[in-house]
């Protein structure tokens, strides 16, 4: 058996030893995965603005990085196409698609954001991720599959002005290649029917294949057709970018983060699916190990940040992927294309590309899920609205938008935090415990007030339980008992301690009493390390809300004033 500690740093050694059985199964979904790599790297590279043999370099290199040192070892590693639009939309402006200032920049932004995940992983930081609601991420991907789609019209319809306006002020036929749109249009329609009826059959491989053959059958090439082209055959060669100049670092800043961020929120979507079904804890921190490493080695490729894809995650799940022998099966598949047949993707035309990513995205676009929040929380909703109509506004600088929505998220628990649930109990008919001024119910007992705060006692909600019982002695001088059920507080704060020991001291001015129902053990130990839970007069303690009950039930009745 491996030494715990060898097996976190090479998750690797505690894959299943392989036999004849075991391998005949992962070597069939290695190859269903495989056959999708291919296509989907070279369409997800035109997306992201790179030479696309860098997305068969994506797909080769860092996936085997990923899968060995990642715990999740039957994800579908490689490009995607939310985070090759990030890409191609970020360094918009800043360089040339496909120049060398491109590829280096492209790669800066791989290396930078593996390196963050790296650190995230080893100092055990994967809970920062939780920060991201899925109303925020649902927001930013509709609003991202939307602006792929857009990006893919003019290659799908082979458009040949460089923008739509042309087409609304002179509509022409002449304005579109008619045969790059049949083959464009025609591959989608397949793609969209094959994954109907039959969702774990390699289709994009075989219509890809098949178009190129048609392609080179009717001469669209040489006809001066849109084609994939020459691709480099080979292994590709180390690649360092070089230094970048500080105005080009900086303007990669926001979006290294946002890269980071969505990628692995990508990873994570599919990893909980996994470990559903393996029945095992997601370790999201040598996850994150992996991904970084993968990422890191995908820019020292001279390619770009890769990620999880769902689809292909799912379609290796459905195909009977046990562990991660299946991905080296895939990537045997990749590294055959990459050695000796590249040549063959030569006429495959730039629209089949098109529809390949077309037809992966629309399955981000759910309309239906922004109805099913506002049913569920309206604020929320809003939050996601927000962070689509951002994505939106903002493109090609779409990170705004997950960093706006965000932000908002944060300040919206920030105001819930800050503003806590304080109800004043009454003794309800069945027995229960309720909020008194719903219920109409009357006080628990003469000259008492009741309260049950549902949140911490901490820094927070200190000041509004404070504010609370002030403004209720201010408006009933009569007042001089307050009861605290405090079941609900499972924390206490420095700051908490202090508004505590306020209250008592109020409620002894008065002289009156403290009574402190129900309070947990870690609350407890806090107090009492403050000294301020030790026996004294106006303060009463109670295990349980019925011996509170009891007891407030027998304070005596206020003496009327002679008249």
């Amino acid at each position: 058996m491996m030494p715990p500690s060898l097996t976190r740093w090479f998750p690797f050694l505690t894959w299943p030893r392989p036999d004849r059985h075991l391998l005949k199964g992962e070597f069939w979904a290695g190859m269903t995965v495989g056959l999708m790599l291919v296509p989907q790297g070279v369409a997800y590279a035109a997306l992201a603005g790179m030479p696309l043999v860098t997305g068969i370099y994506a797909s080769l290199i860092p996936a085997l990085i990923a899968v060995l040192f990642s715990a999740s070892t039957r994800l579908g590693v490689g490009p995607t196409a939310l985070t090759s639009l990030l890409i191609g939309a970020s360094l918009t402006g800043l360089a040339e698609p496909g120049s060398a200032q491109w590829v280096a920049m492209a790669a800066w932004m791989a290396m930078l954001s593996g390196l963050l995940q790296l650190v995230m992983g080893v100092a055990r930081f994967g809970w920062l991720l939780n920060l991201v609601t899925s109303p925020v991420l649902s927001g930013f991907t509709q609003a991202a599959a939307l602006l792929i789609l857009g990006s893919q019209l003019r290659a799908l319809t082979g458009l040949r002005a460089a923008d739509w306006s042309t087409l609304l002020t002179t509509p022409s036929p002449g304005l579109f290649d008619l045969t790059a749109a049949a083959f464009g249009l025609g591959s989608l329609a397949l793609l969209m029917l094959a994954r109907r009826w039959r969702p774990n059959f390699p289709a994009a491989i075989v219509i890809v294949g098949a178009a190129g053959a048609l392609s080179w059958a009717l001469g669209y090439a040489d006809a001066g057709g849109a084609v994939v082209g020459a691709l480099p055959s080979g292994l590709p060669a180390p690649y360092w970018p070089g230094a970048l100049p500080w105005s080009s670092f900086s303007a990669l800043v926001m979006p290294v983060l946002v890269v980071t961020l969505v990628s692995f929120l990508e990873t994570a979507s599919s990893a909980k699916v996994e470990s559903q079904r393996s029945g095992e804890q997601w370790n999201e921190n040598q996850d994150l190990i992996g991904q970084g490493l993968a990422k890191i080695s995908s820019g020292l490729c001279g390619s770009f940040a890769t990620s999880a894809s769902f689809s292909r995650s799912a379609i290796n799940l459905y195909a009977g992927a046990k562990s991660g022998w299946a991905t080296l099966f895939a990537l045997s598949l990749v590294l055959v294309v990459l050695l000796w047949l590249t040549p063959a993707l030569y006429h495959v035309p730039q629209s089949v590309l098109a529809a390949v990513v077309v037809t992966a995205v629309t399955s981000l676009i759910k309309p239906g899920t922004l109805l099913r929040l506002w049913r569920v929380s309206r604020v929320e909703a809003i939050i996601s609205g927000i962070t689509f109509a951002l994505t939106l506004a903002t493109a090609p600088r779409m990170y705004w938008g997950v960093l706006v929505g965000l932000l908002i998220n944060l300040s919206h628990f920030l105001y819930q935090r800050l503003h806590p649930r304080i109800i004043e109990v009454g003794l309800h008919p069945d027995g229960s415990l309720r909020d008194r001024h719903l219920w109409h119910l009357p006080p628990l007992a003469p000259r008492l007030l009741a309260l049950r705060m549902d949140a911490e006692l901490d820094f927070a909600s200190a000041s509004a339980l404070e504010r609370r019982v002030a403004e209720h002695l201010a408006q009933h001088p009569d007042v001089v008992h307050l009861c605290l059920l405090a079941q609900p507080i499972n924390r206490i704060d420095v700051t908490g301690v202090e508004t505590f020991a306020q209250l008592l001291v109020l409620l002894q001015s008065r002289g009156g009493t403290l009574h402190l129902s129900g309070l947990k053990l870690p609350a407890e130990q806090v107090l009492r390390q403050a000294g301020l839970l030790e026996p004294r007069a106006g303060l009463a303690m109670y295990r349980t809300d019925a011996e509170a009950l009891m007891a407030l039930q027998q304070l005596p009745e206020p003496i009327p004033r002679a008249g």
